[in-house]
């Protein structure tokens, strides 16, 4: 079992390192704003490289997200905002580049912050802004998307876009004389979880020797949606974000707008919160068991799994109305109180529940086929799990104890204790302790919730919109940190920017694909528990003959077990 980190006794409040960076950066940048757990800080483009270069120093600091936003109606620049954590301060650092529209170049940042690729790419193809010395190419939009139409920008509206875009498709409807177009989305298949992405595996023999991957198949435009509706609409799109943990989207965007507006959350609110947070953190970690031990061809393991799920799915329905798609989070609060009844009821489902599953996983991770295939396999150096700053259960199975329920104490997790589970071999193993271990942990914080469930309100009674204030909300999701930045509208979040953890742990795929066996890609991929969308196929190319063979996916990873049998 994994080694459990009280990174309490690691966090002790140290503002030397911050006081020094300030110190630092003065006459290239300017304090904005210096709150208890953030510090914001705005600097010229041209100092921008010197100022995060500084900022990198203190130890510990890793990219959290970042933003891009027009915000021309607000004070006519085009701003970008990088987000740090310092985990042994409990900080964020907000740096804030205000670009003007006719010079919307920027230095790139991804020598220094090895993290920051997706996100230049991603500011470059829905926001317009170029950076400076590196290649620029498409990356989420669809390759007959118009030239300089970048979507997020003011100047569009949801319904123009849909006017401005005809997908080729359509072209070639009209030169068929077709009277409609039926579009099918089968595959690129995800080798493991159902679902849209394509990774390219080059192999020597059995060995792969390099990777590529290919992304973003599905792009909903979920924020700029979010941006045209009431604040309180908004918690139920975000929820949608995600089919296995929704709540962790509509709570970070909740405790953002709360943050940015300065809304006091009854603090019976917050308690609930973390109760379903933990709630869904137990289902996702079972259904992850269930499809691990699935791919590694130990169905029984997986039949277990998911039948121990069960009963959890069940609590969540009973305390929530819902077994998915739970609906109860508003800003201010939660729209669904927990009653002593449900409270007896919880807690013993939670006992049967931790006896079966500790009865199961004993006996599961020591069948000698489930081990000969998570040891030693899908290794991820710490150092690179700290170059990409990497999240959630990816992180902490390589050594780093990142876990923002400790590290930036949100909802109801300041009022309790638990440990934070980490494995330091850095393989499928050590990613799979780290859930198991996270589990049991799960069970213990939800039994204290509950029984420390205070009474009172579980809303603010009104709260009133101001423009153009900044809020963050995170949440440690079952996959790890989800991170919502929001910038205050009149009626609507002017800006809704949303960062999933797989958006920050997929970068460290194609090194721990990289010289493992080619049946081993699909327990390896699976390790980050990826969130996309849903499919499945492998293509072999034979090289020297040309030859192509469809292999079904489930016959690629059996391949080894029949070997370690």
């Amino acid at each position: 079992m994994s080694k459990l980190y009280n990174v309490d006794a690691n966090s002790k409040f140290n503002e030397v390192y911050l006081n020094e960076f300030i110190q630092s950066i003065q006459g290239m940048a300017r304090i904005e704003e210096r709150g208890t757990d953030f510090l914001r800080v705005v600097t010229l483009k041209n100092n921008l490289y010197n100022v995060i270069e500084k900022l990198l120093k203190i130890k510990d600091v890793y990219l959290r997200t970042m933003v891009s936003s027009d915000e021309r109606t607000i004070n006519g620049f085009f701003k970008l905002y990088y987000v740090f954590g310092i985990d042994t301060l409990s900080k964020s650092v907000i740096i804030e580049v205000p670009l003007t529209e006719n010079d919307l170049i920027v230095p790139t940042l991804v020598n220094l912050v090895k993290a920051v690729d997706w996100y230049e790419r991603e500011a470059h193809d829905l926001m317009g802004i170029k950076f400076a010395g590196r290649n620029q190419y498409r990356f989420v939009l669809p390759d007959d998307w118009p030239t300089d139409v970048y979507p997020l920008r003011k100047d569009y509206a949801i319904q123009d876009l849909m006017k401005l875009y005809t997908p080729k498709v359509i072209e070639r409807a009209k030169e068929v004389e077709a009277e409609a177009v039926t579009i099918i989305p089968i595959g690129p298949y995800h080798p493991a979880l159902h679902e849209p992405e394509y990774f390219e595996l080059y192999v020597r023999g059995e060995k792969i020797v390099d990777v590529r991957y290919v992304g973003f198949m599905v792009h909903r435009g979920i924020e700029k949606l979010g941006e045209s509706m009431k604040y309180n609409q908004v918690p139920f799109l975000a929820e949608r974000i995600c089919g296995i943990c929704g709540f962790v989207h509509s709570t970070s965007y909740c405790q953002a707008v709360e943050q940015a507006l300065q809304i006091d959350v009854p603090e019976r609110a917050q308690y609930i919160r973390s109760i379903v947070l933990e709630l869904e953190r137990l289902h996702s970690h079972l259904l992850w068991l269930g499809v691990a031990f699935h791919l590694l061809g130990y169905d029984t393991g997986f039949m277990h799994s998911w039948r121990i799920r069960e009963q959890v799915m069940i609590l969540a329905e009973l305390l929530t109305g819902s077994r998915k798609t739970y609906g109860i989070n508003i800003v201010g609060g939660v729209r669904r109180d927990i009653d002593e009844d449900k409270i007896r009821k919880s807690l013993e489902v939670l006992k049967n529940v931790e006896k079966e599953f500790k009865t199961f996983i004993d006996i599961a991770v020591s069948v000698p086929q489930v081990k000969a295939r998570l040891k030693g396999t899908g290794i991820l150096p710490k150092s690179e799990a700290h170059a990409l700053s990497l999240v959630g259960p990816t992180v902490r199975g390589s050594g780093i104890p990142r876990d923002i329920r400790k590290d930036y104490p949100y909802a109801a997790y300041r009022y309790i204790h638990f440990d934070v589970a980490v494995q330091d071999e850095c393989d499928n193993m050590a990613r799979a302790l780290v859930r198991i271990d996270e589990i049991f942990e799960s069970i213990d914080i939800l039994r204290q919730l509950l029984d420390k469930l205070p009474k009172g309100a579980i809303a603010v009674e009104s709260w009133d919109p101001e423009p153009h204030r900044i809020g963050i909300g995170s949440v440690e999701a079952p996959r790890g940190e989800v991170i919502h930045m929001v910038i205050t509208g009149i009626y609507s979040p002017y800006r809704w920017r949303v960062r999933a953890p797989t958006y920050q742990n997929l970068p460290a795929v194609p090194i721990m694909l990289r010289e493992i066996e080619l049946a081993d890609a699909p327990i390896t991929i699976a390790s980050i528990d990826p969130c996309f969308s849903c499919t499945d196929r492998a293509l072999i190319i034979n090289i020297k003959t040309g030859k192509i063979e469809g292999v079904p996916l489930y016959v690629l990873s059996r391949k080894k077990l029949e070997a370690v049998r």
